[in-house]
């Protein structure tokens, strides 16, 4: 099984020692990731059957219902709910998740990857009702915090609003990430320091064993070139992430007290899965009940029995979601990054069978206009791609050398190949 075609829209690229890295904190689920036997002793050895449309227990291979996991997690204090950013399947999980620990009377509470603490200001005056849309988008600098459409999110972030759930930002500016990967722990300044949490564990065999897994199916080979020092200053990035979710996510439970308060941490499903990522460094400071629910996509079904298994070990419940090949909202495949000595951004990467491969993109192409409006940023180019749907065009002024191009783009998807 490969990686889905979307993955490489998905992800942002990052340069390590000049070599082209798709990684951000989206790291997705493949055949060999979904098997391995790490991580909890007790169920590292079996596997737990993935049923459409039911929340598995892993524990005990019980089938249950949304509300039947409610009454599973109660005395949870963190709920770990992973995601795959671009498909709304995984999204309706976590609102679901949300409703139910809410009408089964919990105090629920929000946390969220996509935004730094730095922006927490923006949410508090969001559920205070001080925002519109569109003007909590521009403020909170969205497309620019986070490169997936808003809608994907829209529902979950009403619903907190209308019944005053609060939200926390929990993740860390990424400059800092971006410091911990390029010169590691030791070299930061006290500055990049001071925003790091207490401790971050970077050694634990499992966990690196699993973090290399997420990419053993890159078929562009741009992994296999890479040194240990190169793997292990991502696998730092990685685990700052999850440190930075779990310390921050602990700050805010200490703003509400007591066993009934959960916190339901909406992440990408690589920060979750076997208990190696946000748990285990939360581990490190609190003893804090945690429970981790993952949706995953079945790929293949008949009418009555699911043929697929994961590791129990994978997470505590597993929820069969539909297949997806393509994101519901269109992206280009292209991954860009600025050129410094141009002050634009430059394409770095083009995803194969892509819109942007279809298009005429090219390695190093300047993006300087999108549908005669100025690209200045990644911000911008995000936020005017997020008024596309499938059927749309557009057109995308680019310089090639000394010679600008205007490419036509077509937002058309690719029908799957039927064996």
């Amino acid at each position: 099984m490969t990686l889905p075609r979307l993955w490489m829209a998905c992800v942002n690229a990052v340069l390590v020692g000049g070599l082209l890295l798709p990684f951000a904190g989206e790291l997705h689920a493949t055949e060999l990731t979904l098997t391995l036997e790490i991580g909890d002793p007790a169920r590292k050895g079996k596997q737990s059957h993935l049923v459409f449309d039911a929340i598995t227990d892993t524990r005990t291979d019980e089938l249950l219902s949304p509300a039947q996991l409610a009454e599973r997690l109660s005395g949870k204090r963190i709920v770990l709910v992973g995601e795959s950013h671009t498909d709304i399947d995984f999204h309706k999980a976590q609102l679901r998740i949300i409703q139910e620990l809410y009408n089964a009377g919990r105090e629920v509470l929000v946390g969220l990857e996509m935004y730094p603490y730095t922006k927490q200001k923006y949410l508090d005056d969001w559920i205070a009702g001080y925002f519109t849309e569109e003007g909590f988008l521009a403020a909170s600098e969205w497309y620019d915090s986070w490169g997936y459409h808003w809608d994907y999110y829209r529902d979950i972030f009403l619903f907190a609003r209308e019944h005053e759930l609060p939200m926390y930002a929990l993740n860390t500016p990424r400059e800092i990430i971006s410091a911990v990967r390029k010169k590691g722990f030791d070299e930061l300044t006290e500055e990049e320091k001071a925003q790091l949490p207490p401790s971050i564990d970077t050694d634990n065999d499992e966990h690196f064993q699993l973090f290399k897994a997420f990419f053993a199916d890159d078929e562009s080979g741009m992994h296999a070139s890479m040194t240990e020092e190169q793997w292990r200053g991502m696998f730092a990035a990685q685990c700052t992430w999850d440190a930075s979710f779990g310390h921050n996510g602990l700050k805010a439970l200490e703003q509400h007290p007591g066993d009934n308060a959960v916190l339901v941490v909406l992440v990408g499903s690589g920060h979750t899965t076997y208990d190696l990522g946000i748990q285990r460094q939360v581990a490190n400071w609190s003893d804090v009940s945690i429970s981790t629910v993952i949706p995953i996509s079945i790929r293949e079904w008949d009418e009555d029995e699911v043929i697929e298994k994961v590791q129990a070990s994978y997470a505590d419940f597993i929820w069969g979601m539909p297949p997806q090949t393509d994101s519901i909202y269109p992206s280009l495949g292209v991954s860009t990054r600025t050129d410094e000595d141009f002050g634009r951004r430059s394409v770095i990467h083009i995803g194969e069978d892509s819109v942007g491969e279809r298009a005429g993109f090219q390695m190093g192409d300047l993006l300087l206009e999108f549908d005669g409006q100025e690209l200045d940023d990644q911000a911008t180019l995000r936020r005017l791609m997020a008024e596309k749907r499938w059927g749309d065009r557009a057109t995308v002024k680019v310089q090639r050398g000394e010679e600008t191009t205007i490419l036509d783009i077509e937002f058309r998807r690719e029908l799957p190949e039927i064996e």
